[in-house]
């Protein structure tokens, strides 16, 4: 465990919140792996402070194991912490720092199975594969997906080290992130029933979200494996108006929805468009310039890989906790699953219990619970 708690201590010491720069960290995971005889290549975003890499070890084929982990962590600031979030601090079995769980845990020791693939004689490859902004989003991954695509050749199985109590998981929600534009009519509060208040037509598309919500419950699909077993709806936020005394012409509501792969993205998106298509017609008789505009800010898809797939026996071979789950949070899987690559998400940690928390942990033992089963992956490559 020793290079894998001193490999931890200088990942925590870099400030990779998802609005700051992740490139000294990156610079010294390229070092790492250069120095261990790896290929590697940056894969670069649209803003040139940030940037993804990947690193082989072992034959340039197919047939290996990829394993992947995003450099990026959420602030810390306005979080009541009681160590400093970018240095470690060990108390007991407890390793504080911001990025501990989520998820420079498991990046320590994608590095430690680095260093063991370095000393060992592969026949098939072992790829790190490091991303970046996911904690927005998953937006580097995305970045990064056009040279992905031609750099990361089929594997028998990619690891996403997300916490997941080091069960392996098989499934989790997409999610898209949008707007409702709600379009009225600006005029004296006065005169307010003349008008089409845009915060009127907001409020409605709220309530509409909410019957498109019971329509999921009642008639989608389902998945008891989720602590929410249907497909979700969530209005975030709703702004509009300039003064009390001015009608509002323009109005917006920030919302996502959480959807089983089973409904799919298209269907929901499908329902909460025709929702805001009724609403603005029900006012089209006092002005036909009344308009609800849908658009959408970001998305990543689900992930859904057969519990008794070759991917998933493999990684209940490798992982030393038994069990299957799927989780409630969004991962990178769903993308690196999409170029044919069986994924499933299993890391050291909770995200629950730890994970966006003030003075988040890991405990010792999930990480060398971590470094067991990714020590076994690499002997598998032998």
């Amino acid at each position: 465990m020793k290079l894998v708690l001193e490999t931890l201590d200088r990942l925590i010491a870099f400030d990779t919140i998802s609005a700051r720069s992740n490139l000294a960290l990156i610079g010294f995971v390229e070092a790492f792996c250069r120095e261990r005889g790896a290929e590697t290549r940056r894969i670069s975003g649209t803003r040139s402070d940030k940037c993804g890499l990947i690193a082989r070890f072992g034959p340039d084929r197919e047939d290996g194991i990829l394993l992947s982990g995003h450099t990026d962590v959420v602030p810390a600031e306005g979080q009541n912490w009681t160590r400093p979030p970018f240095a470690l601090t060990r108390e007991g079995d407890r390793l504080f720092g911001r990025g501990t769980t989520d998820m420079k845990g498991f990046l320590a020791c994608m590095l430690d199975a680095a260093d063991t693939a370095a000393r060992a004689d592969l026949t098939r490859p072992l790829t790190l594969l490091f991303s970046y902004d996911e904690e927005i989003g998953c937006v580097g991954i995305k970045e990064m997906l056009p040279e992905l695509k031609t750099l990361l050749r089929p594997q028998r199985l990619c690891i996403v080290g997300e916490p997941t109590g080091m069960l392996v998981a098989t499934g989790h929600k997409g999610k898209a992130a949008l707007k409702a534009r709600c379009t009225g009519q600006s005029g004296h509060s006065a005169l307010a029933p003349h008008f089409v208040n845009a915060l009127h037509l907001a409020s409605d598309f709220v309530t509409g979200l909410r019957g498109v919500q019971a329509w999921f419950e009642a008639n989608g699909a389902r998945d008891a494996a989720y602590d929410v077993p249907y497909t979700t709806l969530h209005a975030g936020r709703m702004t509009g108006g300039t003064a009390l005394n001015i009608v509002p012409d323009r109005a917006e509501v920030i919302f996502e929805y959480r959807y089983l792969p089973a409904d799919g993205d298209a269907a929901v998106l499908s329902r909460i468009e025709k929702m805001a298509e009724s609403i603005a017609a029900s006012y089209a008789g006092q002005w036909d310039g009344t308009a609800i505009a849908i658009e959408r800010l970001n998305a990543y898809p689900g992930l859904e890989i057969a519990a008794d797939a070759q991917a998933v026996r493999l990684a209940c071979d490798l992982s030393p906790v038994a069990g299957i789950t799927k989780v409630a949070f969004g991962t990178e899987a769903g993308v690196i699953g999409a170029l044919g690559i069986p994924t499933v998400v299993c890391g050291p940690g909770s995200m629950a219990g730890q994970g966006h928390k003030p003075d988040e942990y890991i405990e010792l033992s999930q990480l060398s619970a971590c470094k067991a089963m990714l020590d076994r992956a690499v002997g598998t490559l032998t």
